[in-house]
């Protein structure tokens, strides 16, 4: 049989879209793309989560995370998180904190801001990325990324695991699982609704679920089990009154 130059042509081709379909790093970048791209490392992006109110800087490889909000005796709260460190400030002043406070707190901001810009943040230096295949919830094609930590540079919760249901197709990020070990630790599965694009940048309210068998369900047996509506939604995980201004590079 004569193999000509251009079914080599032809194969090479097919066998790159392959390869660039199954990376997971590609795919990482191409659902940050579609969602803001370069806007997330540009912008002031505030929000309001649960009560309290996030102002979100990136700028030239800077950031500063404030967390504001009045507690139950009335006091101003302002909790500052950057590059230089963490602080607070109640009622203007700065605040005295334990040990366990200070290593804490930063954490719980981390945390709401890791969540609001996905999949902005799947590109830290501490990920680990891992392609899992296809798979299909409720009739639509997915790429399945799975996310960890190295210790070095993973923060607080480094032994957490990540999975990413990447749309095949949109590239968008429309459902993803995870463990969790604070507070006794568990699993979770979301469920990505009321899609909005603010500037350019695209926010996501999510879905909260369980499953009913606790912890010994694997991560990814949440997405079976979710296409066959079998988990128990526990909560609402809404950004409110998102406002974004774009910086310039």
């Amino acid at each position: 049989m004569r193999i000509t130059l251009v079914s080599i042509f032809v194969f090479c081709v097919a066998t790159a879209s392959v390869a660039q379909q199954s990376d997971p790093q590609a795919i990482i970048d191409q659902a940050i793309e579609v969602s803001g791209g370069a806007r997330f490392a540009g912008s002031v992006i505030e929000f309001d989560f649960r009560g309290r109110h996030f102002s979100v800087k990136h700028q030239g490889g800077a950031f500063s995370y404030t967390r504001t909000y009045a507690d139950t005796s009335g006091r101003a709260i302002e909790d500052v998180l950057s590059n230089g460190g963490f602080y607070r400030k109640i009622n203007g002043q700065r605040a005295e904190l334990s040990e366990r406070m200070q290593a804490g707190l930063p954490g719980s901001i981390n945390s709401v801001v890791y969540f609001a810009l996905l999949p902005y943040k799947l590109n830290d230096v501490a990920t680990i990325k891992r392609y899992l295949g296809q798979r299909t919830i409720k009739g639509v094609s997915y790429h399945l990324v799975e996310v960890t930590f190295r210790e070095e540079g993973g923060g607080q919760d480094w032994q957490d695991i990540f999975l990413y249901w990447i749309h095949t197709q949109h590239h968008t990020m429309d459902y993803l699982a995870y463990t969790y070990h604070v507070n006794g630790g568990g699993t979770r599965f979301r469920a990505a609704h009321n899609i909005r694009t603010v500037e350019g940048i695209r926010f996501a309210d999510f879905r909260n679920y369980k499953t009913a068998e606790g912890d010994s369900v694997s991560l990814e047996e949440h997405g079976r089990l979710f296409n066959e509506d079998a988990l128990i939604k526990v909560s609402d995980v809404n950004l409110e009154n998102v406002r974004v201004k774009l910086l310039a590079q």
